[in-house]
């Protein structure tokens, strides 16, 4: 039966890559406004998860729906443009241009002007542009990127490009937002700068958060459910202090028999 009080509702899909089984039938359901982290050892299937919400892979059975309508068939743009963006586990961003240039590439699928519209009405594209370039800049302010905005992004330390990635998701002005793992490799510091903005992202817009990562203790201190997968199978799912005591998680993140 379909939530249709949910904003995410993944139906138990399933997918498979000859042999190998990277999710098997796994569902789950994200409310609106909520920050829901999924959790899991190394290869458990988190990445191939929030693939499959993106429209990367297409899981062979099962269906994903957000907001009530199933989006299982439609392609990644397609999903980016009903409000579903991500950051990557592994920064995906231009690196040969600036932060401010990477953040305003996000902006396309706003962009209605076109080289005919243009050709007639110059305005028309000088507008967009402008209201364009204003949006960027609030979020430039908003991840305190002000000293970066014209660095070239393959210039900057790892812990700034993150920033840089969160701030190219957030341009897409989504209203599911998919983190994997956003904090991966940062010092301490830079991933108490980056805990801060996911709340104030959460808090101010009311932003709902999927979010994959290892560090436990950060999981439990900022999100409302947890959600912990195991060689592609949910093992539970739960509130943090539930998660922290189910024995099934114990055993895959400690290798302890149950």
């Amino acid at each position: 039966m379909v939530n249709s009080a949910a904003k995410l509702h993944v139906d138990n899909i399933s997918l498979g890559f000859g042999g190998i089984k990277a999710l098997q039938n796994v569902g789950f359901t994200v409310g609106h406004g909520e920050i829901v982290a999924v959790i899991g050892p190394n290869g458990a299937g988190k990445t191939s998860l929030i693939n499959s919400i993106t429209g990367f892979y297409r899981p062979q059975t099962g269906a994903i729906r957000l907001d009530g309508v199933d989006i299982t068939p439609l392609p990644p743009y397609k999903r980016a443009q009903l409000g579903i963006a991500r950051t990557f586990q592994n920064i995906a961003l231009y690196t040969n241009m600036t932060a401010l240039d990477n953040l305003m590439a996000a902006r396309h699928i706003h962009m209605k002007a076109n080289a005919f519209t243009s050709a007639i009405f110059y305005g028309l594209a000088r507008r967009e542009e402008i209201a364009n370039r204003q949006r960027v800049e609030e979020i430039v302010d908003f991840l305190e990127m002000e000293n970066i905005r014209k660095a070239i992004v393959g210039n900057l330390s790892y812990g700034l490009r993150k920033r840089v990635e969160l701030g190219r998701a957030l341009a897409l002005e989504p209203t599911l937002l998919l983190l994997d793992e956003p904090m991966a490799g940062m010092n301490v510091e830079e991933k108490e700068d980056m805990a801060r903005f996911i709340l104030d992202i959460h808090e101010r817009q009311k932003m709902t958060i999927v979010l994959i990562e290892h560090d436990m203790g950060l999981v439990m201190d900022i999100s409302q459910r947890v959600v912990a997968i195991d060689f592609g199978r949910k093992i539970a799912e739960g509130t943090p202090d539930e998660i922290k005591q189910d024995e099934h998680v114990i055993k895959a993140y400690l290798g302890q028999e149950i």
